[in-house]
């Protein structure tokens, strides 16, 4: 009988105790980030589950859902965002520019990172030949830089998707990190056929509000406590080795006035710890693990 094949080359195996320690800037072990999801959908296409039955075409409640998060719930964000003093990374599909070109404009007055996030959320990389996703990706840079003057540094899949190629694909259109991938608490390079790229930890099956309580059915107080305990346990762990403490929040999840109000205990006890982390961004982090000395990052 023919082997399992368990094991993947885009990355070596090396347990997290195991590497080189250094430090963030400051002396911090606990790098701390919010990504703002910002997206657009395509009406009459299925822009994913409404939450209440099963959606059937034109699929308007589900439409409606997300785009309330963009009208109401993304200002009640940023208004809470601002009065913790924290940036965000806003990860924006290339058509925010051109249905919500006021929210995009909010947060850059904030200062925040943008973050490639496809065309529109009604696509996903794994469906796309080749050349569909090399020609999206080429839309997606041009839209940024257009308007911001600069492409995006790093990337995110609309539904977290890849194709097989993705990676290649990012390092021919320059992107220098990708956070598609959650294997490790620790940025980690990621090896493609054109030379690495950066994985930054993106807690997409954990510490995201949507499919924590949505698909694993967390109320809301208790999406709320395990972004507590992770803080702790994890600025607990830092004193070992330098970590990165996500948080993954959608505008029409966390934008809801109930979950707002969780979501402002968590910064509050975050705020507490404020000394002891550095508070930043998903690009920020990579330019600082690349710029560390040689043999830092185990070359995949």
């Amino acid at each position: 009988m023919k082997p399992f094949d368990t094991k993947i080359d885009r990355y070596p195996f090396i347990p997290i105790r195991d590497r080189p320690v250094y430090d963030w800037p400051g002396g911090k072990r606990l790098a701390v980030y919010f990504a703002m999801n910002i997206e657009a959908f395509e009406f009459g296409r299925n822009p994913g589950p409404d939450f209440t039955t099963m959606p059937t075409a034109p699929f308007h409640r589900g439409y409606a859902y997300r785009d309330y998060g963009n009208r109401v719930g993304a200002w009640r964000l940023i208004d809470l965002f601002d009065s913790f003093d924290i940036p965000l990374s806003v990860l924006t599909n290339g058509a925010v520019y051109d249905v919500y070109p006021q929210l995009l404009e909010a947060f850059r007055k904030r200062g925040d990172e943008f973050v490639g996030h496809g065309r529109t959320n009604s696509e996903r990389q794994a469906d796309m030949t080749e050349d569909e996703e090399r020609n999206m990706l080429a839309d997606v840079k041009r839209r940024f830089v257009a308007v911001e003057g600069a492409a995006p540094k790093g990337w995110l899949g609309p539904f977290i998707s890849q194709s097989a190629r993705t990676p290649e694909l990012l390092v021919e259109h320059n992107f220098s990190y990708m956070l598609d991938w959650f294997f490790d608490e620790q940025p980690q390079l990621f090896r493609t056929d054109n030379g690495p790229i950066l994985s930054v930890p993106y807690p997409s099956m954990e510490l995201n509000d949507l499919p924590a309580i949505f698909n694993r059915h967390a109320s809301d107080e208790e999406f709320a406590k395990m972004l507590i305990d992770a803080f702790d346990e994890q600025l607990e762990d830092a004193q070992k080795y330098p970590l990165v403490y996500g948080v993954a929040l959608h505008t029409f999840v966390m934008g809801q006035p109930h979950r707002a109000r969780q979501l402002r205990r968590v910064l509050s006890h975050i705020a507490e710890r404020r000394e002891e982390v550095w508070v930043t961004t998903t690009g920020a982090i990579a330019d600082h693990v690349l710029q560390l000395p040689p043999g830092t990052l185990t070359n995949p």
